[in-house]
């Protein structure tokens, strides 16, 4: 039986092809020469036509049971200097962090260091609100108030706000919660701020390191890492509005857990096929990942652990996330009924990357609903 290494092994560059994670890729049947041929008829006419071929900005890619089957990667990841993006070069994800948030978390519920059902004061002493679990933080169903609101009243905008300030700023004020907690859903990016700082807790490491520790070393995301330092961002990986002018960098952008990973489609798909392993992730975790938890309103859109989904009679449930964060816009699905993982990542402003869930149509029995959301 294979077992995980050590969270504590340190970073070892793999000598080993890009998408080969062996103690963690589940065996998944041969894609045949005419299924990829017959997948790429669709697939090319979308990223001419809808992503925009020499005018996508970004990394695209569609994989079958691990296999890539149709991947582009094309423009720049420096447009000023003429620097062009290549398949190793990690770009911002935005809001796609809150999926590899969500898996860590549910790493170290696997290894039973914490529990879904637990008040976040356990270990954030100095939260004000009472009765919030991990699962509320990680569903969206707390009712903490957006920091991006509350700070931009109170703090001064010269200086960089940390994961820290954030809990800070809640402890001192008591903003009212939006709404009683565990009664619906509304989509909030202090909830994954403050699981980074959970995270942070419970392992004993900055968030950056435990990520790597958890889910990127073991995986051999050797392209990903949590930016800690924003005053590096322009040299790392500069956003572009859509007429490729740099975004600045604003207070905010020293904030993780809910944004501020760097990756590329190619690691993104290592995280996809390991959430197929019952030795990376167990079932039950999978389990609680992969399904609604917020029907207080009819509709077919849901949220589960980290992951976006839409679920419609007769069809099979679609599961992804989305993310815009400055010029950085991108969408992670993956289609589960299929062993199906679509990636699509620009640093260059664009809805188009929204629109991946039209190829959805390729594959029987998943429902198609386009809405652009961040």
């Amino acid at each position: 039986m294979l077992t995980s290494p050590s969270c504590t092994t340190k970073h070892q560059q793999s000598s080993e092809t890009a998408l080969k994670i062996p103690q963690y890729k589940p065996k998944f049947n041969t894609v045949s020469n005419q299924y990829i041929s017959n997948k790429r008829q669709h697939i090319y006419p979308f990223y001419k036509q809808i992503l925009g071929n020499d005018r996508f900005n970004g990394m695209f890619l569609v994989a079958k049971n691990g296999k890539i089957i149709f991947e582009k990667v094309n423009g720049y990841l420096d447009y000023n200097n003429e620097k062009k993006l290549e398949t190793n070069t990690p770009i911002h994800l935005a809001s796609i962090s809150k999926s590899v948030t969500a898996l860590a978390v549910m790493r170290l519920v696997d290894r039973k260091e914490l529990s879904l059902e637990d008040d976040v004061r356990k270990y954030l002493p100095i939260f004000p609100y009472k009765g919030i679990t991990i699962r509320m933080l990680l569903t969206h169903r707390s009712g903490v108030p957006y920091y991006g609101y509350f700070a931009d009243r109170i703090w001064d905008h010269s200086k960089k706000m940390t994961n820290q300030d954030v809990l800070k700023l809640l402890n001192k004020h008591v903003f009212p919660l939006n709404f009683p907690s565990g009664t619906h859903f509304a989509y909030c990016n202090t909830n994954y701020a403050l699981l980074a700082l959970v995270i942070e807790k419970v392992t004993e490491v900055k968030f950056p390191k435990a990520m790597k520790m958890l889910v990127f070393d073991p995986l051999k995301m050797n392209n990903s890492f949590i930016l800690d330092k924003p005053e590096k961002i322009n040299k790392i990986s500069p956003s572009y509005n859509s007429r490729f002018q740099t975004q600045a960098v604003d207070f905010l952008d020293g904030i993780y857990g809910d944004k501020n990973m760097y990756s590329t489609a190619r690691d993104l798909l290592k995280m996809d096929i390991a959430t197929y392993s019952h030795v990376f992730l167990s079932e039950k975790s999978r389990k609680e990942i992969y399904r609604g938890y917020s029907y207080e309103k009819p509709g077919s859109r849901n949220y589960g652990l980290g992951m976006r989904m839409v679920e419609v009679p007769d069809k099979k449930p679609y599961f992804f996330h989305t993310g815009w964060w400055h010029g950085n816009t991108g969408c992670y699905a993956t289609l589960r009924g299929d062993t199906v993982c679509i990636i699509a990542l620009s640093n260059a402003y664009t809805r188009s990357v929204y629109q991946v869930h039209r190829l959805t149509e390729m594959f029987e029995g998943y429902p198609f609903e386009y809405k652009d959301e961040e």
